[in-house]
């Protein structure tokens, strides 16, 4: 069922299923996307005998700021904090972590500087803490076609397409990343829902901006970004998801990955899944989650 609890600098809805008693799994969604993400792997988990908490990231659904004068804010760090600051008001010490994108971005991070927090780590993608020291050396041509839309949001025309039309641009990150997914309209109209969030469009464009060292980030995580700048390791026990058909992450995704980890590590590739990898093969993502219960 759907909660709020105050934590941070946000008022975040989240979906708690399960006893308070087990152990804690947070499930993290990513961008475009939204709690919908995780529908059939909620069941796996609870079933399995765990206390599953969803939240709606900044910016999305019901999740709001607390005041105005927050920075709306979707550069790494503050992610993480959020999640941090959630963990904390649920009073919530140690649990397993699992998220894809913006959210398993979040989880990385988490793992890497607070360890202690963290029983396990599940990612999409690998390592998905963000390079942006390194962020201006070019890529292959193939894989800079895949982040068209993040040049997009560099400019004001992309933030203008993005207000105006943000159902059908979604929508079509959906098709794109995922082009062996055939999902139905009300399956993207349920997860569409969330990105009519006030803040989504100054969350979404300042993330891809500051991922570029193209906008200052908030003051109040500085020193974590900073942290995060020499790309720290992951010491927790992971396990990483790739999707075979992914169409937005890198080529050859996670493989080269291993190096950033510093404990127990396994890669699993998912064969024809795209980027909405727990709502696409729910089973398998629910399965690394308890492997590491």
């Amino acid at each position: 069922m759907l909660k709020q609890i105050e934590a941070g600098v946000l008022n975040v809805t989240y979906d708690e299923r399960g006893d308070p008693g087990d152990l804690a799994v947070f499930l993290l969604h990513g961008f475009p996307y939204d709690i919908h993400a995780y529908d059939e792997v909620i069941p796996v988990l609870v079933a399995a005998g765990c206390r599953v908490i969803t939240p709606y990231l900044r910016g999305y659904g019901p999740t709001r700021f607390l005041s105005a004068q927050t920075p709306r804010s979707g550069q790494q760090a503050v992610l993480a904090h959020d999640l941090l600051a959630l963990m904390d008001a649920l009073a919530i010490p140690e649990a397993v972590l699992a998220g894809y994108d913006w959210g398993g971005r979040a989880a990385c991070i988490a793992a890497a500087l607070w360890p202690q927090r963290v029983r396990g780590l599940v990612s999409v993608g690998g390592y998905n803490i963000q390079d942006i020291p390194g962020s201006a050396k070019p890529q292959s041509p193939e894989n800079e076609l895949r982040y068209w839309y993040q040049y997009y949001f560099h400019g004001e025309r992309g933030r203008a397409g993005l207000q105006q039309h943000r159902y059908e641009f979604c929508k079509l990150l959906w098709r794109l990343w995922s082009p062996n997914w055939q999902f139905d309209e009300a399956t993207y109209r349920r997860s569409a829902d969330a990105f009519d969030n006030p803040d989504f469009v100054d969350v979404v464009i300042h993330s891809y901006r500051h991922r570029f060292g193209l906008m200052a980030g908030d003051p109040e995580v500085e020193s974590t970004e900073f942290l995060l700048a020499a790309q720290p390791r992951i010491s927790v026990p992971a396990i990483v998801l790739d999707g075979g058909g992914d169409g937005v992450s890198l080529i050859g995704g996670s493989e080269r990955h291993a190096v950033f980890f510093s404990g127990p590590y396994q890669r699993r590739v998912i064969p024809l899944v795209g980027h909405n990898l727990p709502q696409e093969a729910p089973q398998d993502f629910a399965e690394a989650i308890l492997a590491l219960t």
